[in-house]
């Protein structure tokens, strides 16, 4: 049996880029980087949980790591999940505001 994620586990840190500002401003979505064991349904209940808003719905895909040089060598970030989380009709999260 996995082992159960904790909600405040499953969002490791949300994604400031100039289109995740763009979607939050125009479409009501936030971007966040998530563990790569954790399902739709556990990131709705982690954003509900942690910023006390409603999800409407719930995006994910899995980001490949780049290649970055490491001396003479070459070498490979780990792959990370992306969630596009999309809120209700007049909620809004706090935390992107003013980035």
């Amino acid at each position: 049996m996995p082992k159960q994620l904790h909600a405040y586990g499953i969002i490791m840190r949300p994604l400031i880029t100039e289109k995740a500002q763009t979607m939050a401003a125009s479409q009501n979505k936030y971007a966040f980087e998530v563990d790569k064991r954790a399902n739709k349904l556990q990131i709705k209940e982690a954003v509900e949980v942690a910023f006390s808003v409603s999800v409407k719905e719930v995006n994910t895909a899995v980001m490949k790591g780049k290649r970055r040089r490491y001396g003479r060598g070459l070498t490979k970030q780990p792959d990370w999940k992306k969630a596009v989380v999309t809120l209700a009709p007049g909620e809004k999260i706090e935390l992107f505001e003013g980035v």
